[in-house]
C-alpha cells in the first residue's frame, strides 16, 4: 500500500487502496485494475496510474477541491485549439471511502517529464512557445480570471510585496537578500500591466509539461489555467529551461522587457519556500540552485 506524503497540515490520507476501493465502488467498469502513485504528483492533488490506459486525480485538501469540474467543462473546450494533447477527463467521482471530496478519472497521457539538460531542450523551446501562443488565442469568454488572491499566477505583484519582503527576511541564511531585493524592485518598477486577459496555463513546470520521441506531447494541470497577465506562462523561461534554451524560448515568444520583467518578478517570489521548509526540505536546496539561476539574468541585465 503506497501511502501518499503529506505536505499540508489539512491534508486527508491518501493511498493506493483507498483509489482502488473508490473505482471498485463508482467505476465497476474499472474494477481491478492496480493504482500506483505517478512519482512528483503536485502539491494540489495526487496523481495514480491505473493500469495502463487511465490515471485518477485526488485532491489533496478541501481548498484544492474542485479541479476535476473545472477540466470537464473546460479541456473540451481548449483541446481543439492547441497543438498537443491535454488532459481527457472521463468521469468525475463522488466522495467515498472515507474520502470527503470529488475526484476524477482521465485519459493517461504518456510521455516524460520535460528535463531542461537533455540534448533537446534548445528544440523543445518553440513547441512550448507554440502552445502558449496557442492558448493565448482561444476565446476567452466565461473563462475563469484570477481571484484577490496574491499567490493566483498571472496577477500584480504589487499585492506579494509585503509577504515576499518577510520571507525574505525568514530565509536570509540561504540566500544574498540584498541582490534578491535590487532584482524584486526592478521587477515592480514593471509591474504596470494593463493589457486584455488572455488564457494562460500558469503552471508550466517539468512535471507538467511531458515530452515523448524528443517532442512536446502533452501539457497537464490546468488548475491555474484563467484569463490573466501573459506574463503568467513567460515564467516557463525559469522554471522550465535554463541557458540557451531559456533564450530560445524568449525569442520565440517575443517577449518584451516589461513582461520579461514580471515574469522573472514572479520567479523570484519566495513566500511559499518558508511554508514547506520543513514539510518538504528539498524546497530549500532546490530554491537556492533555482534562485541562483533566477539571479543571473538580473546580473546580466
Amino acid at each position: 500500500m503506497d501511502r501518499v506524503a503529506k505536505l499540508h497540515d489539512d491534508e486527508v490520507e491518501i493511498d493506493t487502496s483507498l483509489v482502488e476501493r473508490l473505482v471498485a465502488e463508482q467505476f465497476p467498469q474499472w474494477a481491478g485494475l492496480p493504482a500506483r502513485v505517478v512519482e512528483g504528483s503536485g502539491t494540489d492533488n495526487v496523481t495514480f496510474r491505473l493500469g495502463d490506459e487511465l490515471s485518477a486525480r485526488l485532491p489533496r485538501t478541501e481548498s484544492t477541491q474542485g479541479q476535476v469540474e473545472k477540466d470537464l467543462l473546460w479541456m473540451p473546450r481548449l483541446a481543439p485549439h492547441l497543438p498537443v494533447a491535454i488532459p481527457e477527463p472521463l468521469q468525475l467521482g463522488e466522495p467515498g471511502q472515507g474520502y470527503p471530496f470529488s475526484w476524477g478519472v482521465y485519459r493517461w497521457l504518456p510521455g516524460r517529464p520535460f528535463d531542461a539538460t537533455s540534448d533537446d531542450a534548445v528544440a523543445l523551446a518553440p513547441q512550448v512557445a507554440e502552445f502558449v501562443r496557442s492558448l493565448r488565442e482561444v476565446d476567452t469568454t466565461g473563462a475563469p480570471v484570477p481571484s484577490d488572491n496574491p499567490f493566483d499566477r498571472g496577477t500584480p505583484l504589487a499585492p506579494r510585496d509585503a509577504m515576499f519582503r518577510e520571507a525574505l527576511d525568514e530565509l536570509r541564511e540561504y540566500f544574498d537578500t540584498g541582490l534578491l531585493l535590487a532584482a524584486w524592485e526592478e521587477s515592480l518598477a514593471a509591474d504596470t500591466w494593463d493589457g486584455t486577459p488572455a488564457w494562460i496555463h500558469g503552471d508550466l513546470m517539468s512535471g507538467n509539461v511531458l515530452v515523448a520521441d524528443g517532442k512536446l506531447s502533452a501539457v497537464i494541470d490546468f488548475g491555474t489555467a484563467r484569463a490573466a497577465d501573459p506574463a503568467g506562462d513567460v515564467l516557463a523561461a525559469w522554471f522550465l529551461f535554463e541557458g540557451e534554451s531559456r533564450r530560445a524560448y524568449r525569442a520565440a515568444l517575443e517577449v518584451d522587457d516589461d513582461t520579461w520583467l514580471r515574469a522573472r518578478g514572479w520567479a523570484l517570489s519566495l513566500i511559499a519556500i518558508p511554508y514547506y521548509r520543513h514539510r518538504n526540505p528539498d524546497a530549500i536546496s532546490g530554491g537556492q540552485e533555482y534562485i541562483a539561476d533566477v539571479l543571473s539574468d538580473f546580473a546580466g541585465r
